[in-house]
């Protein structure tokens, strides 16, 4: 593998590891790289427009990634891997402490103010916005599933997953007898013992039809996303979510037709004896 290759998988690891960005995923690599060095010369090194790579480090400097001098010009500093990761892990636990607080709280208002009656047969479908929503409801869907469950995703889209409550809503969904199977395109077979950590009941390696993202259980529901979801901001990642059995079944069928011709991860780049 070539540097840069290496940098681009490390790229991709990190996007997902402290939720940022490619550019903001970038700019952190190069200062680990060069060590101290001013916003401009930083925008010229990595051919950037300087407005846009200030306004990246003063979001970076915000997060906490990485830190400025008081000398004139400033000099952007990276954060050490530890001291980052530690500040992401507090984050996501502080927002849920937060959303587990004022949920409990709206919850009991609901169920102490409000008389609701959701019942129904009517199939639904509804637009899912932001990446952070559509893996919650993924999550839910494994967490509930008693049967067969695709998932047919990208690699960049997996290494998000791995950093949600995924991995552990696949745990729960085998504990109940279920099982997840995923379908990814791997062109790397570098990246697959990363595919593996993934924690899927079994994983299958093929060509897939788009970059798209679909999640579906025959009968029961499907979310599934256009190409969109590459995009590095994550809000604009949007997903169809529904209960309607006929596109549901259409869909787990053409996973189902997929898996048939996809290859096991474990005989991937593993060549035939003679």
């Amino acid at each position: 593998m070539s540097a840069q290759e290496q940098v681009e998988k490390l790229a991709l690891e990190l996007r997902g590891t402290l939720d940022l960005d490619d550019l903001e995923s970038k700019i952190y690599l190069s200062l680990l790289r060069t060590g101290p060095i001013t916003a401009s010369a930083l925008a010229k090194d990595l051919n950037i427009d300087r407005a846009r790579m200030y306004r990246t480090v003063d979001k970076l400097v915000d997060r906490n990634i990485i830190s400025t001098t008081l000398s004139s010009p400033k000099l952007c500093i990276a954060i050490e891997p530890q001291k980052a990761l530690k500040t992401a892990l507090e984050r996501k636990e502080e927002e849920l402490r937060k959303i587990k607080l004022s949920g409990e709280a709206i919850i009991d208002k609901i169920n102490n103010e409000i008389s609701t009656n959701q019942t129904t047969n009517i199939p639904t479908l509804k637009i899912i916005q932001g990446r952070t929503n559509i893996y919650s409801d993924i999550g839910q869907l494994i967490e509930n599933c008693t049967d067969v469950l695709y998932i047919a995703t990208t690699l960049e889209d997996i290494s998000k997953m791995y950093h949600s409550m995924i991995p552990e809503k696949i745990k729960t969904c085998e504990k109940n007898g279920g099982k997840v199977m995923l379908l990814v395109e791997v062109n790397d077979v570098e990246m697959l013992s990363f595919v593996k950590r993934f924690g899927a009941t079994e994983t299958r390696v093929c060509k897939l039809p788009s970059n798209g993202r679909i999640t579906v259980q025959k009968d029961k529901h499907m979310i599934m996303s256009d190409s969109s979801q590459t995009n590095s901001n994550s809000e604009n990642d949007f997903s169809l979510s529904t209960n309607a059995k006929d596109m549901i079944n259409n869909i787990d069928s053409l996973c189902r037709m997929l898996w048939k011709s996809a290859k096991p991860i474990d005989t991937v780049g593993v060549k035939k004896k003679k």
